[in-house]
């Protein structure tokens, strides 16, 4: 057996995701150069590998998991979600604390090295919105059977990741409300699920303000007020845009950015910022907005040949979740929208981030295989119906 034959699915979601891992070699490689140096004694290679080991697993996740039938997803959706939110309940109390958010769990037996358990939750609440709303295409108006059953576990979700990351509870709270619009949810339904939203923000703010533990909703106010005035000390925006200015139209060229050595967290959440310093608006700005768009593409031409409903909701959500964080990524970068921490999927450095958006990609391309065997199956039958039909009219001929 050939190596090809262990590669299923979309050829073109294929090629995307291996281009986008090379540019995040070539990144990571020049965002960290001078941070390895200090760090590591000067090994200006020690992030280049430590980023290639976390795309090879990538790389073997995504041939694991898209080798797996998507039907088997379907099975498993129940059970993620149930390990999903204690999860996120035991990492709000107990999870490593940084920057006055408990978002990390320490890995047992792997020192220090730690996890954001909202990554697995993104996938795990996709999984559950996905086989409810296929199960039950046909009693979507049912409010105890069908819509509780989402508005509970959209909400259990959103509401424990809210506290440590708001960012990352409104992605998911977004790729949600547009699964459920959708999956022909009515619209009073619709319009209760915004209500709840709005509610639950609204007593949780009120809850934090009053026990004197704002927390997080101070750096909140700080980066809302800070974007909306256009004034105060933003460095990490103002740094950012520098970059962007000096990147113009065309190349700079690789390892020419300057603000790597300025920027916080070059390597992810600014990533994009240096990849326009270096490749320019044109090749690099336009090339990553071209890629996670062809990806999206690519899933809705999956979703419309796909004969499960449960399997085009699960990749039309996966894709969907992946590609909004890309563009609140750029969005931050750019200006466009206030700091919120989220990387850019693929080419950030990180390990659960890459490993998550790696079991994301592999459904999807699972998904893709499946569609790709129905079709040629459909084909193959009509092909034998067709030759039968013919042979019995030349049999009545004769």
């Amino acid at each position: 057996m050939t190596f090809r034959q262990y590669i299923k699915g979309d050829r073109i979601i294929w090629a995307v995701i291996l281009i986008l891992f090379v540019i995040s070699l070539l990144s990571v490689y020049s965002s960290t150069g001078s941070l390895a140096y200090k760090k590591m004694s000067g090994d200006t290679m020690y992030y280049l590998f430590r980023q290639f080991k976390f795309i090879m697993l990538g790389l073997l996740t995504i041939v694991g998991v898209h080798l797996i039938p998507f039907r088997y997803f379907n099975w498993i959706s129940g059970i993620a979600l149930f390990i999903a939110v204690p999860l996120l309940l035991y990492t709000l109390i107990y999870g490593k604390d940084l920057n006055e958010a408990s978002r990390w769990l320490y890995i047992p037996g792997m020192g220090n090295r730690t996890f954001q358990p909202s990554e697995f939750a993104k996938v795990a609440l996709i999984l559950y919105i996905a086989r409810v709303l296929s199960a039950n295409q046909f009693d979507i108006d049912n409010f105890k059977g069908v819509f509780l059953k989402l508005i509970i576990a959209i909400s259990l979700v959103c509401i424990l990741i809210l506290p440590a990351n708001l960012s990352t509870a409104a992605i998911i709270f977004g790729v949600s409300f547009i699964l459920l619009f959708v999956g022909r949810v009515p619209a009073r339904y619709l319009m209760l699920v915004v209500l709840t939203a709005v509610v639950g923000l609204g007593l949780f703010l009120l809850v934090s303000s009053a026990m004197s533990s704002e927390g997080r909703i101070s750096t909140w106010k700080t980066r809302i007020e800070t974007y909306v005035s256009g004034e105060g000390d933003n460095f990490q925006a103002t740094q950012a845009k520098v970059a962007i200015v000096r990147g113009g139209l065309l190349p700079n060229g690789p390892g020419t950015s300057t603000q790597r050595n300025l920027l916080p967290h070059p390597y992810s959440d600014f990533i994009f910022a240096i990849i326009i310093e270096e490749y320019g608006s044109i090749i690099g700005g336009l090339m990553l907005i071209i890629l996670y768009l062809w990806l999206l593409f690519r899933t809705g031409v999956i979703v419309r040949r796909s004969k499960s409903t449960f399997a085009a909701f699960l990749a039309f959500g996966l894709a969907l979740g992946l590609v909004f964080q890309a563009f609140v990524n750029m969005g931050v970068t750019v200006g466009l929208l206030p700091v919120t921490g989220q990387t850019l999927p693929l080419v950030s450095m990180g390990g659960t981030s890459v490993i998550f958006t790696s079991v994301s990609l592999g459904m999807i391309l699972s998904v893709s295989w499946g569609v790709k065997k129905e079709i040629e199956m459909e084909e193959l039958l009509e092909s034998e119906v067709n030759e039968q039909t013919g042979n019995e009219e030349t049999g009545q001929d004769i």
